[in-house]
């Protein structure tokens, strides 16, 4: 497939850190994607909450369907746009790479304990992830992904500004990510195919859950007319069926509307080059009003039902506990992190430091590895 001129050319990436043996068969953003689809980071999302704790169900969303999903709607969107569809499923596969157990309330704990320790960023250990943690190769450490894959990790949410984690910054001194200016399209297009793919899929998980009813997400005016349309041809389907058709429908909606209103975009902005495209100032990837309006009231919709359930509030409360719990004991005496973790630090660590690496233990952990490790801490005394 021809690229757009404003798409990212694997013949003119800017490259890998270390030397690296070129590939006759695969390209280097489809090497790059192999590469995470093999490391222990990417398989450990199976593990990993999206909304619901991963005990709770098989059949809901974990990090790892998430991310197949987002890279699935990745693709789409740009084959559609004529823009690098390896580089785009390299940046939605490796988006979440860096989620602690437990999703946002596992965040939200490491944030609040490495506060006075340079914070907790869940795109910065991605990056570290792929950089560092992955051992692969005897020649570099981590995973040695092109800068456009690891550009799009960091920023596909937009520039970093304000003052830099420590881990981006002295990475960001040896291979310079360009970090005050926007993303590419393919990372742009990665970062709208993960709130596609999680509003629609939290919808759908939301609804089996038994948190609202097939009446109440009617309060919705656009889910209403789904509905409605699909009476028309089918008077009486059952459950499965109607919120297979919302959820079908709405992604196909928003997928449209991007296309549609990104395309206006780069023509009215004149858009020639992917330079053109970082150096402008804001998202051109982005949906009309309309539908912005409609994703406002959808997010609203999932905050009163969903996010903010009983269930959920409760488990978020425990799981962000269990988090926190651990990071203190481990901060208490660091001797108590197991052999794997040990070695990294000695008397001679500052507390910043082991704090670092305390923190990157627990992030790398899966729900029921965090869960185990803190039953085997806190829970009973007879169990090592």
């Amino acid at each position: 497939m021809e690229l757009a001129p404003y798409a990212t050319s694997p013949d003119q990436s800017r490259g890998r850190l270390y030397p690296d043996f070129a590939n006759i068969i695969r390209s280097p953003f489809q090497r790059d994607r192999d590469r995470l689809i093999h490391s222990s980071a990417f398989r450990r999302l199976d593990g990993k909450t999206q909304v619901f704790a991963y005990h709770e169900g098989k059949n809901y969303r974990t990090r790892l369907t998430h991310s197949i999903e987002v890279a699935q709607i990745t693709r789409t969107l740009c084959k559609s746009l004529d823009l690098n569809e390896e580089l785009g499923e390299a940046i939605a596969l490796d988006h979440d790479l860096g989620h602690p157990p437990f999703g946002h309330a596992g965040e939200r704990g490491l944030q609040k304990v490495m506060k006075k320790y340079g914070g907790f960023d869940h795109n910065v250990q991605a990056l570290k992830i792929v950089t560092q943690l992955e051992t692969h190769y005897p020649e570099f450490p981590g995973l040695n992904l092109t800068w456009e894959t690891l550009e799009g990790t960091v920023k596909h949410n937009g520039p970093v500004a304000g003052t830099l984690n420590a881990y981006l910054k002295k990475f960001n001194k040896t291979f310079d990510l360009d970090l005050k200016n926007y993303p590419s399209l393919e990372a742009q297009i990665a970062a709208n195919a993960d709130d596609i793919a999680y509003l629609n899929h939290d919808i759908e998980d939301g609804f089996r859950a038994g948190f609202y009813t097939l009446e109440q997400m009617q309060e919705l005016p656009f889910i209403r007319e789904i509905l409605n349309n699909l009476h028309k041809n089918c008077p009486t389907p059952d459950t499965n069926i109607c919120i297979y058709a919302v959820t079908r429908s709405m992604i196909a909606k928003m997928v449209f509307d991007l296309l549609d209103n990104t395309k206006a975009n780069l023509k009215a902005h004149n858009i020639k080059t992917p330079g053109d495209v970082r150096r402008h100032k804001g998202f051109l990837v982005c949906f009309s009003p309309k539908v912005e309006e409609e994703i406002r009231r959808l997010r609203s919709f999932l905050k009163e039902h969903f996010y903010t359930h009983t269930n959920v509030v409760r488990m978020d409360m425990k799981s962000q506990k269990i988090v926190e719990e651990l990071f203190n004991v481990f901060m208490s005496d660091w001797k108590l992190l197991p052999d794997s973790e040990r070695r990294f630090l000695s008397p001679r660590n500052s507390e910043k430091e082991i704090a670092d690496v305390i923190c990157t233990y627990i992030a790398n952990m899966t729900d029921m590895c965090a869960i185990e490790e803190h039953q085997k801490l806190f829970d009973n005394l007879t169990r090592f």
